[in-house]
């Protein structure tokens, strides 16, 4: 994605970029405006590919990758540089002396060996051949690792790719030996339903728990122990839709009509429900308004999202609940009647 100060399509989607758990976009080709004020905690590559000739620019431009976030397992980052702007490194007196220099010739990998400190040597040395890594059991098909008659298999990791089913299908024998081919979204809907009937009972029973819920995170992660995570459900119907957890469980379950999230939120947009509030109190429940459209309920209940645009426009996390809102317990109540907003209707419906 282009982000430029120039493209508003590309500003659009910067707090996606910097977002932790939205997927999209992935790269951002930019000039100087993720220079600085940007907090990509989870930006693991810097690709270099103009002339800089300022210690401090270039420090600034690194800087976007040196947050930690060891919560997505980002613990470093790297650079892919084009013009030789890292030379601008060389400054022992702010970063120290590097731990490692690696400059591989022509043949050589562009990744340096994992290194081990050879004994009494100070130099480094590869680990011996067929040393245990801990990534893969590498024993082969049917053979044993000595420690018993355990058997074993092999394990293939492919690193930084993320794996999805593309198609799948679901064959097997009838009670005559017919063959039979049946949709895998109609198989497993079929088997989420069983599982959340037999959870819930009915869709009353469901809307209660629900509502009572202080966390609806609390009721997803019950749905998990059920084998029904969120990702599962959602693959049951139609892609692209984008439903909520609480209209996902509604229509596989108990076959009710489903709500997208936008048309939730659009119905508490038409109606007066934050009128009690101040100017950016509701200016800020409007923002979570806008995020509960855009991924769901789990979002506006982590007060992680206020670390993200646009609400880093009213201030820190804390000064948002205790200074707009008065206390942490009252910026929690007002979450509670934003949710109580959105799913409003389906307590009329069950009164």
């Amino acid at each position: 994605m282009r982000i430029t100060g120039d493209d508003n399509e590309g500003k659009a989607q910067l707090s996606y970029f910097i977002d932790n758990d939205e997927p999209y976009p992935v790269i951002a080709t930019t000039s100087k405006l993720l220079t600085t004020g940007v907090d990509a905690k989870t930006c693991k590559l810097i690709v270099l590919d103009q002339n800089i000739n300022s210690m401090t620019e270039f420090k600034q431009i690194i800087g976007r990758g040196t947050r930690l976030r060891e919560d997505y397992h980002k613990l470093y980052f790297t650079i892919m540089d084009f013009k030789g702007a890292t030379r601008l490194f060389a400054d022992a007196d702010f970063d120290g002396e590097p731990v490692v220099i690696y400059e591989p010739k022509a043949d050589d990998p562009v990744l340096p060996p994992e290194v081990t400190e050879g004994p009494g040597t100070g130099e480094s040395e590869p680990p011996p051949h067929g040393s245990d890594t801990g990534d893969a059991d590498d024993t082969p098909p049917g053979g044993s690792k000595g420690d018993g008659d355990r058997e074993s298999r092999i394990k293939y990791v492919i690193d930084d790719v993320n794996v999805r089913v593309a198609v799948e299908r679901s064959r097997y024998l009838d009670a005559d030996g017919k063959l039979i081919t049946e949709d895998y979204r109609v198989r497993l809907k079929n088997d989420i339903k069983e599982a959340l009937q037999a959870e819930f009972g009915s869709l009353t029973e469901f809307v209660r728990r629900w509502n009572s819920a202080e966390r609806k995170q609390a009721v997803l992660e019950e749905l998990s122990g059920q084998g029904a995570p969120l990702k599962i459900l959602q693959q049951a119907v139609p892609n692209g839709v984008e439903f909520d957890a609480f209209d996902l469980v509604a229509h596989v379950a108990f076959n009710q009509k489903p709500l997208t999230r936008h048309e939730r939120a659009s119905n508490v947009k038409k109606r007066d429900v934050f009128s009690k509030y101040g100017e950016q109190a509701r200016a800020v429940l409007e923002a979570l308004l806008d995020k509960f459209a855009d991924h769901g309920v789990q979002d506006i209940e982590d007060t992680k999202v206020l670390e993200l645009p646009p609400f880093d426009q009213f201030g820190s996390k804390t000064q948002i609940r205790r200074g707009i809102f008065g206390s942490i317990e009252q910026y929690t109540q007002a979450v509670r009647v934003l949710e109580q907003a959105l799913y409003e209707q389906n307590e009329q419906k069950q009164g």
